[in-house]
């Protein structure tokens, strides 16, 4: 390793900043050395240790002394030069900022700005969520400016806090929050080690940035700058506060039940936080390292006193492949838990029964359910797509199964737009996602903070690479703050629950204790693909989809416009103006939490009476339907949610010659129901087949208004054998 085996490259950024870049090969021992340097200084150590192909693989990479800092406070986004390079690379930075809001100011070390809440006046469909007015505008400016397609390292590194989603989601807050607390946090490093585990190679890359001055000056340029900063203030192990009460979590889990009864909630993953000692985060990661290895292994420096420490087992958003052409986007939602065996013979039991569990099978449903929704938003339509179902992930202490899913982005979007709807996953939050933030927020103790967000990095050649943030500790001023929680159903045993929560924070735990006594230790297809020459009943038609607060409405969407329609999403409580300035050819009415009241459904189908427009309701949109024409609806005694149900055809346009003998199978995700001879006006198409169980609605319609509708979920995986040729059936109804 001498200065001949180094190789430069340099290149010029969108916003004209020229990059040198040196690479040189380095002993991978500097990794633990770097571990170290970060205690005291800022800086962050990312490493994967699970190797599972075509979706983990073994890497390890860091860096110490980042020259700028981005941190939000709220809307409020501020830059820091932590040194004399950050200050050459400040006014580009400041120049990107400073359009993004207002109240704008700048230094010679610093620059903030406030981007304001959306103008009332400015409306935005479902489609456009990811681009209203946040800290991720402000955000984008930045990274546009320093963006170039030559370099898959440089980029900007760190932590994204819970709190952001609130920015997109109207969420009342309940619980107290600290003014001085951030909810971002991203370094960017000018020094950056890579250790590539399957090429065997590990590399030091520094970079060096010549700023273009204004005023015909010379060009500012950071070569022959120092690049240290400021040390940290030292970690000082202090007293820990008492646990949660017992009994206090499984008390959350009755409450939830009563909202799974009502149909308000199908899923939803409240935590609770325990506490420990932590008088060193760097032994803490690397004994955490060792003992529980994880796709997503980190342990950063944000400042302030503020560390994360964590080994999470769950992507949260890959994107990869070149901008603006169609870029694979990637999570891996985890749901389905038990503790491994003893050995490989009772691990082989325990996956068994993990794989037989009905409930942890409706539970990886639903989140891949959201998921896929959550895709559709941004991605091609057909383009998203389960590639592993129920595939098992093994950690030290827990088994987990495991969906894969990919998506394609369309080309007006960007790893933004991928990262932003999915915030933030259903695995920490909940289905419906918006339904379950509030209960979260009105059933936990304290504010999350940095757990259920994201760490990882955005790069400047439009890749991104992010996991979220589980199994990690909240390090300030000694104390280490360990979140878990599980995720509830209808099914849910309340002690059980509990006692799982306290299983997944075991491992981190165990770790921390061990790191204060020993101080010197260092699938399947969710839809099928569109066949070109096959006809597109949708070509030509414009559908609006009324959005009642449900997280499968984008894939809903995306299964229309994969036959042709153009799709606009609106969220329920538009005024009825908006029907005659859209003047869609069909209206769908979503699925939801809640009763069609919550909603004002009734005054949503006046309107469409009056304009006499087609509508095809699903779930919630087929209660309100039954409803308006004075039918009467009936709660279930047990909801089911994510549940596959067996669906006979009676006849009809919409799903007569489904399935084998009229008989198919649905997803079912609802508590509220109607019979037969409870519907008015509509003809009874389609009810449940199951022995024992009264003959619930399933499908209805009335050929004359073309009004159509269904109780189950055309849109879910447990419905791919029927739900696209239902979505055509009713484009085709429409036309009529």
């Amino acid at each position: 390793m001498t200065p001949s085996d180094a190789q430069t490259t340099t290149y010029r950024t969108r916003g004209g900043v020229t990059v040198h870049r040196q690479a040189t090969p380095c002993d991978p021992e500097v990794l633990t050395d770097l571990v170290r340097d970060v205690e005291t200084r800022r800086g962050g150590v990312l490493s994967s240790g699970m190797e599972y192909p075509g979706r983990y693989d073994r890497w390890h990479l860091g860096y110490v002394d980042p020259c700028l800092e981005l941190t939000a406070r709220g809307r409020r986004v501020t830059a820091t030069a932590l040194n004399d390079r950050g200050r050459v690379l400040l006014p580009v930075v400041a120049g990107a900022l400073e359009p993004t809001g207002v109240d704008f100011e700048s230094g010679p070390a610093h620059a903030a700005v406030t981007v304001p809440e959306p103008d009332p006046g400015v409306f935005f469909t479902e489609e456009e969520r990811s681009r209203r007015p946040s800290v991720f505008t402000a955000l984008r400016a930045v990274i546009d400016a320093l963006s170039a397609p030559e370099d898959p390292n440089l980029g900007l590194y760190g932590a994204f806090g819970y709190d952001l989603a609130f920015q997109f989601e109207p969420i009342e807050r309940h619980i107290d929050r600290d003014p001085a607390d951030r909810d971002l946090v991203l370094h960017l490093p000018d020094a950056i080690v890579v250790r590539d585990r399957k090429r065997e190679t590990c590399v030091r890359y520094t970079y060096d940035f010549a700023v273009p001055a204004a005023g015909g000056r010379d060009a500012a340029d950071t070569r022959g700058l120092p690049r240290e900063t400021e040390p940290t203030p030292p970690v000082v192990a202090a007293e820990v506060p008492d646990g949660p009460e017992p009994g206090s979590y499984a008390a959350v889990v009755a409450r939830a039940k009563e909202k799974f009864r009502r149909g308000d909630l199908f899923e939803v993953v409240p935590g609770h936080r325990t506490y420990a000692r932590c008088s060193s985060p760097a032994r803490f990661y690397e004994q955490l390292r060792e003992r529980n290895p994880a796709p997503y292994e980190f342990f950063f420096n944000l400042g302030e006193g503020e560390y994360l420490v964590g080994a999470s087992p769950e992507m949260f958003v890959r994107v990869s492949g070149e901008p603006g052409r169609g870029q694979r986007v990637e999570t891996c939602p985890i749901s389905g838990t038990i503790r491994r065996g003893e050995d490989a013979l009772g691990d082989a039991e325990n996956i068994q029964e993990l794989l037989s569990s009905v409930k942890e099978k409706s539970e990886l449903t639903m989140c891949t359910d959201v998921d896929r929704n959550d895709k559709s938003r941004v991605c091609e339509p057909g383009s998203v797509r389960v590639i592993g179902r129920r595939q098992i992930e093994m950690y030290s202490r827990l088994i987990h199964t495991v969906d894969h899913i990919e998506g394609t982005l369309r080309r007006e979007f960007d790893a933004l737009d991928a990262f932003l709807t999915h915030m933030w996953a259903v695995t920490v939050t909940g289905a419906p996602k918006t339904w379950a933030m509030r209960f979260i927020e009105q059933n936990e103790t304290s504010p999350r903070r940095w757990y259920g967000g994201a760490v990882g990095v955005i790069n400047f050649d439009g890749s991104m690479n992010t996991g979220l943030t589980l199994r990690t500790a909240h390090i300030r001023d000694g104390v280490a703050a360990v979140r878990v929680g599980a995720t509830l159903l209808y099914d849910s045993d309340p002690e059980a629950e509990e006692r799982e929560t306290f299983l997944k924070a075991r491992a981190l735990l165990e770790t921390l204790a061990l790191s204060e006594e020993a101080p010197d230790a260092a699938g399947e297809s969710a839809g099928r693909e569109a066949d070109a020459s096959a006809e597109r009943p949708g070509e030509g038609l414009k559908v609006l989809l009324v959005d009642h607060e449900d997280s499968f409405v984008n894939t809903l969407a995306d299964y229309v416009r994969r036959h042709g329609a153009e799709v606009t999403t609106v969220r329920y409580g538009f005024e009825p103006e908006l029907l005659d300035r859209l003047a869609p050819d069909l209206v769908v009415l979503s699925p939801g939490p809640g009763l069609p009241e919550d909603f004002g459904m009734a005054a949503l189908l006046d309107a469409l009476e009056a304009r006499r427009l087609p509508v095809f309701g699903v779930c919630l949109g087929l209660q309100g339907m039954v409803e308006h024409a004075g039918g009467e609806l009936r709660t279930l005694d047990a909801p089911v949610h994510g549940k596959p149900g067996r669906v006979r055809a009676l006849g009809g346009d919409l799903v007569a010659g489904l399935g084998e003998d009229g008989v198919f199978q649905a997803a079912r995700y609802h508590s509220t129901y109607a019979l037969p001879d409870q519907v008015k006006n509509y003809r009874v198409t389609a009810v449940i087949d199951a022995e024992g169980e009264e003959p619930v609605v399933m499908a209805i319609e009335d050929r004359e208004s073309r009004r159509y509708a269904v109780q189950f979920h055309p849109e879910s995986i447990l419905t791919a054998s029927v739900g696209e040729e239902i979505v055509a059936r009713a484009l085709r109804l429409a036309r009529r």
